[in-house]
């Protein structure tokens, strides 16, 4: 005579399985974490002159300065957003106004911008980049550079809205 496969036993087996299952949340639809804004770093707003001009290059190029720029928690690329660019190079310093200028990012969330090579300040090759257009809040980068004969620096923002 065959065995009956649903016996009190087994029916408080599968209801406890059932029960600590959906207690501990793994029958909860997955959901993405939120992407953290990117916060301003420490020195990254020294010498930094609002309303840069829009450029298509500062200075006579060489070195590339290019990253992405974000919407904080759902990742959506942000087009149309000014980034400002300035730092130490072969053609003038960090404080001089020929050495800022700012870019645009295109639809998807990318921006590149032209700059002569930088070049070690106070012991660190290192750039500045800041967001500040209004409609998120302002971020101000001071990213150091692996090398100083690196001739590319990639950054990321994640911009939170103002």
């Amino acid at each position: 005579m065959p065995e009956n496969l649903f016996n009190r036993r087994s029916f408080l087996t599968i209801g406890g399985a059932s029960v600590a299952t959906v207690g501990s949340g793994l029958l909860v639809p997955a959901r993405a974490k939120g992407l953290d804004p990117t916060p301003t770093m420490r020195g990254g707003a020294n010498n930094y002159r609002p309303g840069a001009p829009v450029v298509s290059r500062i200075g006579g190029g060489g070195f590339w300065m290019t990253g992405t720029v974000r919407r904080a928690g759902d990742g959506a690329p942000l087009g149309g957003q000014r980034i400002q660019i300035w730092a130490h190079t072969t053609e003038g310093h960090e404080r001089d106004k020929r050495s800022h200028g700012a870019t645009l990012t295109d639809a998807s969330g990318e921006f590149r911008l032209e700059m002569p090579q930088i070049v070690p300040a106070f012991g660190q090759a290192h750039g500045h980049l800041a967001y500040d257009s209004g409609d998120f809040e302002t971020v101000f980068l001071r990213p150091v550079m692996r090398s100083s004969k690196d001739t590319s620096l990639r950054v990321h923002f994640v911009l939170k809205p103002a």
